[in-house]
């Protein structure tokens, strides 16, 4: 027989839909007229199928010159040596709203065609499908996985596995959310400055420091925290040039100053160096006075001699 299907890799995917015991699911009456979103030509894609028995596997046998003009949506994935691969197929549509929805959007096309189809009209009093064709569409009880309880995909039932699968993104979301902002969190850490206290300037925003680039200090200052402003940002006191510049910087455009003792103690008194007294009948000689400390290096290769290095090398 001749009918709409949609296959899957066995190797490649999972299930199509929650709840079956099958990779492909059909049903010739009720996917008909879905676009397709990765075929160009927007064509359907029609199968011939040998049925082997009810539960039995099905051998699909790609017809590739039956090509017609509209599409079908369960055959959105381009395939190639199908002849070659037994596929299985189950009739009919078999879901999960019991549990929830999980699944992408795409994949409740064919849920919502159902359910449609098999919902009853306000007006008639019969769904569409009893209107049309005088039968609705059963499904393979026999073929289902034990542990689901609902699996008729009608309008009420299609209704609540909307309506969990909306509360399900929302959790989703929150959850994104959160974790979004414990990792942006995470890393920063409160700072610690306080007014009064000298910190360098950015002068990434400066444009008044006169010098070639590559030699352009980054930062510049000693300034005084004059105010802070928030969590994020201080006011410094400019002084010189910059006394006419913005005054606000975020805490990333500033860092701790160090200065050394005699900076901030310049009025202490820098004790003597003592000379040790030689002891007496030791005569020393002295052959140079060095400004600086030089340290005698040692080579492991023997033809290079060792040799008196300065301090700063």
């Amino acid at each position: 027989m001749e009918c709409l299907c949609l296959v899957w890799a066995l190797e490649k995917s999972h299930c199509y839909l929650e709840g079956t015991v099958f990779d492909i699911i059909t049903d010739c009456n009720s996917f008909k007229s879905f676009y397709s979103m990765k075929t160009p030509n927007r064509h359907m894609l029609r199968w011939q199928i040998s049925i082997q028995e009810y539960r039995g596997n099905i051998i699909i046998v790609h017809k590739s010159e039956n090509i017609y003009k509209e599409v079908d949506g369960l055959s959105k994935w381009d395939l190639e040596n199908t002849s070659e691969n037994p596929r299985f197929c189950a009739y009919g549509l078999e879901v999960k709203d019991y549990y929830g929805f999980t699944h992408d959007w795409c994949t409740l096309i064919p849920t919502l065609e159902l359910a449609y189809k098999t919902s009853i009209h306000s007006l008639t009093g019969k769904s569409p499908e009893m209107l049309e064709k005088d039968w609705n569409p059963s499904l393979p009880y026999d073929t289902l996985k034990q542990e689901l309880v609902d699996i008729h995909p009608t309008a009420r039932s299609f209704k609540i596995m909307l309506y969990k699968a909306k509360n399900y993104s929302n959790i989703c979301m929150k959850d994104y959310f959160k974790y979004a902002e414990e990792r942006l969190h995470q890393p920063h850490k409160p700072h610690n400055f306080k007014v009064g206290y000298l910190f360098l300037g950015s002068t990434l925003s400066l444009n008044n420091i006169k010098a070639p680039k590559k030699f352009k200090i980054s930062f510049t200052g000693p300034f005084m925290i004059r105010e802070l402003h928030a969590h994020n940002a201080v006011q410094l006191e400019l002084t010189g040039e910059l006394m006419n510049k913005h005054k606000t910087f975020h805490v990333s455009l500033i860092k701790h100053y160090s200065s050394s003792e005699k900076e901030l103690f310049n009025l202490r008194n820098k004790p003597p160096l003592q000379i040790l007294p030689l002891e007496e009948g030791e005569e020393k000689e002295i052959v140079e006075i060095l400004k600086e400390m030089e340290y005698l290096v040692r080579y492991r290769n023997p033809t290079q001699e060792d040799e008196w290095l300065l301090e700063r090398i």
